[in-house]
């Protein structure tokens, strides 16, 4: 991947969305608190966003949760696939077979 940065990366492109205008006016009024500008901050958002190859910022609570409960999702279905895939008792491997296989302690 290549350096990107917007301080220094030329400005050829544009970019535009639609947005409440009392949002967009308190966006710019915290902005304008750090000397920013809505260019500024925006331009900020992608850098970071290429730093860090996803989201800039933390998760929040709700973020959490989701990803938790992709997570379970995710485990149970692998547990089903495990399941699934047992046709006779042979198919079945002991636990202290496991143990003695990949290491560890009962």
């Amino acid at each position: 991947m290549t350096d990107l940065n917007v301080t220094t990366a030329p400005k050829t492109a544009t970019f535009q969305m639609r947005i409440n205008p009392e949002i967009k006016a308190e966006a710019e009024r915290i902005f304008a608190r750090s000397g920013l500008t809505m260019t500024d901050a925006v331009n900020m958002f992608l850098q970071q966003t290429i730093n860090e190859e996803g989201f800039p910022m933390g998760m929040t609570r709700a973020g959490r949760e989701m990803l938790r409960q992709q997570a379970i999702a995710a485990l149970f279905d692998e547990i089903e696939k495990g399941r699934s895939s047992v046709r006779t008792e042979d198919d079945w491997i002991d636990g202290d077979e496991i143990l003695r296989e990949f290491g560890g302690s009962q």
